[in-house]
């Protein structure tokens, strides 16, 4: 509290009220240095003592009516005024904190509202699109968009034939079938050669047309007409897998 804003007189006035409140901390000082060896030598009972006195205390405290500050008006004006700026303060700063947040909000609403209207402009061109789009399926004929897939289906039929026979042809020649052994017999393998043996070709063809029809069985069971080295290297290199139950049961491999 500022002692040149106050006259004389509460000035004094002041100073007597200070000085009688420190004599009577002096007092209560005093009394608890001469209470200090009447304690008990045992720490829990100590505890407990204290706490009881503690206690007794905080009742009386309870009990007892709040005086005032000082009875000089002008002593409570200026100890009021010094309060009410300290809470003023408090409450600017408590002000500017909430207007902050508010800034970071509105900032915040913005940025939500600016996506908001790219979002639906968006939504405005994609309808348009399809608009555009079922209007001109509309305009074209029926039959017309028959013939179209009726073509693209004959020009994919053409495509996989070709490739195909690409297939074919390069397995023809770089995995050709074994040579037939009617005629001429070779020293480390005297048994003749199946002549009913099919091409890796085909055995391809077999498997591709098997996951293709029956997709829930495309297994297919492995008879004398495969030749083993054949079946050998489609498992090897991943192309084909055996039947988890039957050794004699292949499939295509599943690339997805």
């Amino acid at each position: 509290m500022a002692a040149a804003e106050l006259s004389e007189t509460a000035h004094t006035e002041l100073l007597d009220r200070c000085e009688e409140q420190f004599a009577q901390l002096e007092k209560l000082q005093n009394e608890i240095i001469l209470s200090e060896p009447d304690l008990c030598e045992n720490p829990q009972e100590q505890a407990v003592n204290r706490l009881i006195a503690t206690e007794a205390e905080l009742k009386q405290w309870l009990t007892m009516e709040p005086k005032l500050l000082a009875e000089n008006s002008e002593i409570l004006l200026q100890a009021g005024k010094e309060e009410m700026l300290k809470l003023c303060s408090e409450l600017e700063m408590i002000v500017l904190c909430y207007e902050a947040k508010r800034d970071k909000l509105k900032e915040t609403k913005e940025l939500e509202e600016k996506w908001l209207d790219e979002k639906k402009q968006m939504l405005v061109t994609a309808t348009h699109h399809v608009d555009r789009l079922q209007k001109e399926k509309e305009k074209l004929p029926e039959h017309s968009v028959l013939q179209d897939t009726k073509i693209k289906i004959q020009k994919m039929k053409v495509y996989q034939e070709r490739l195909m026979e690409c297939l074919g042809d390069i397995l023809e020649k770089h995995v050709p079938l074994p040579q037939s052994e009617t005629n001429k017999k070779k020293k480390n393998n005297p048994q003749e050669m199946n002549e009913d043996l099919i091409s890796l070709n085909e055995i391809l063809e077999l498997l591709m047309n098997k996951v293709l029809n029956t997709p829930h069985d495309p297994y297919v069971t492995i008879d004398s007409t495969f030749w083993p080295p054949y079946i050998e290297m489609l498992l090897r290199y991943g192309i084909a897998i055996r039947h988890q139950e039957n050794n004699f049961k292949i499939r295509l491999e599943p690339f997805y």
